[in-house]
């Protein structure tokens, strides 16, 4: 089955409202003319309103980094997914490396926002990856495992179809470092496969994992010719829109 390649950008705590603005309207302008991939941008909880009218119309996807897995109640600073959906977001991503090492993010939190991103339709992007620690002691494949299989806990399949995994090897984050293409097959391989087995085939079948990691122009054509690569999640090189239209249009 033929996966549309999803390019998404996490923006994380850059660029205030006029800064966002100016780069998505770059961005759209620069990649009216591509087809066939998705292109998702992920601005901060401020910029949401803004961004979305400003690529309302245009081949762009607005996503959020975070939401709160309740739908309301005294939860200061935080953000429901029926308020994400209300502001036009289509994307969130979950789990982000970040936030379970600052923010003290778990597998069970992770599996509750999960919940509620699919009850409210919003497409979850899962992220999961291994540290050098875990890497080096060999408790890459274990670390992933457990973080889909919590992650996912009882969520009904068919509430999947819209699910993207990221792989994002922690040590590479922002580091400069990438995973080399044997690596990173592996990896990919043993999720599609891990899905396959303990969640559902036709979901396996589907499901678009990304990689994510220190990801450039000069690696975007490496990475996205490896079987089970379906795309990538990128940090600091999509805050200019020149550079990320650069890894958009890697072919």
């Amino acid at each position: 089955m033929t996966r549309i390649p999803l390019i998404a950008g996490n923006w994380k705590m850059f660029k205030t409202g006029p800064e966002a603005v100016d780069t998505a309207t770059h961005l759209a302008q620069a990649c009216a003319d591509v087809q066939n991939k998705d292109i998702m941008i992920a601005p901060t909880y401020v910029c949401l309103p803004l961004v979305a009218t400003a690529i309302a119309d245009t081949s762009l996807h607005l996503g959020a980094q975070n939401l709160h897995f309740e739908k309301q109640g005294a939860f200061t600073g935080e953000i429901s997914a029926d308020m994400l959906a209300a502001a036009g977001v289509e994307y969130v991503i979950i789990g982000h490396s970040e936030r379970r090492q600052y923010f003290f993010e778990t597998d069970e939190t992770v599996n509750k926002k999960i919940l509620a991103a699919v009850s409210n339709r919003l497409k979850p992007i899962l992220c999961i990856g291994e540290t050098l620690a875990q890497r080096e002691a060999g408790n890459t494949f274990l670390t992933l495992d457990k973080q889909v299989a919590d992650g996912l806990k009882s969520v009904d399949p068919e509430r999947l179809q819209d699910l993207v995994i990221a792989y994002e090897p922690v040590w590479a984050i922002g580091t400069g470092e990438t995973a080399g293409p044997e690596q990173v097959e592996t990896v990919h391989r043993f999720l599609r496969t891990l899905v396959d087995t303990k969640i559902s085939s036709d979901l396996a079948r589907t499901v678009r994992i990304i990689y994510g990691g220190s990801v450039k122009p000069d690696n975007i054509a490496t990475l996205m010719c490896i079987e089970d690569v379906d795309g990538v999640l990128v940090g600091g090189a999509s805050l200019d829109a020149r550079i990320f239209t650069q890894i958009v249009k890697y072919d």
